[in-house]
């Protein structure tokens, strides 16, 4: 996807998002070591095609990693504790949702430390809000593994409902609908 898509999509870059205990903006150069961890954590990327060597990721990562058009830093304290994402799907991507596909599909990255406190919960539920505001009435998808129990216990707490099931790299994959408010 270009940045113009997205531009489409969702005027960028947003003022930061702030939840409860969160904070949701660009990311910054600070923040490169925390995505050197995310990257690299085999627990993270468990579902979503496995770790990066830490030595590659360690020399090809930009010195501000992951500044794009839909790409929120989570923020704890200060802290780079993940990542939320809202990125459209490419017009080549089979979807249910819309045959022309183009829907925003949400993804989050969190490390372990920050797993099982509802910050991934918070932050997409933010994300999304902002994202009815700017725009209304699109519906946004979420596609996890269906091996991945928290990722559909939390698409489940979003409001995403299943849209379909299919098969892609090797697992059983679910596709959640979560509808425009």
């Amino acid at each position: 996807m270009t940045e113009a898509d997205t531009e489409a999509l969702f005027p960028w870059p947003p003022a930061p998002l702030r939840t409860e205990r969160l904070v949701l903006r660009e990311p910054e150069s600070r923040d490169r070591a925390a995505f050197v961890e995310l990257l690299t954590s085999a627990e993270v990327n468990a579902y979503v095609g496995g770790p990066r060597p830490r030595a590659e990721c360690e020399r090809t990562l930009p010195a501000t990693p992951g500044r794009r058009p839909g790409l929120f830093v989570v923020e704890l304290d200060g802290a780079m504790i993940g990542t939320v994402e809202l990125d459209r799907r490419a017009p080549d991507t089979r979807s249910e949702v819309r045959p022309e596909a183009g829907e925003a599909e949400l993804g989050y990255l969190f490390l372990p430390e920050a797993w099982g406190r509802g910050y991934a919960a918070e932050a997409c539920a933010a994300v999304l809000g902002w994202y009815a505001e700017v725009a209304p009435g699109e519906p946004v998808v979420l596609c996890t593994q269906t091996a991945n129990a928290r990722s559909m216990r939390l698409a489940a707490r979003l409001g995403f409902i299943e849209a379909h099931r299919y098969t892609a790299w090797g697992a059983e994959q679910w596709m959640g609908l979560r509808s425009p408010l």
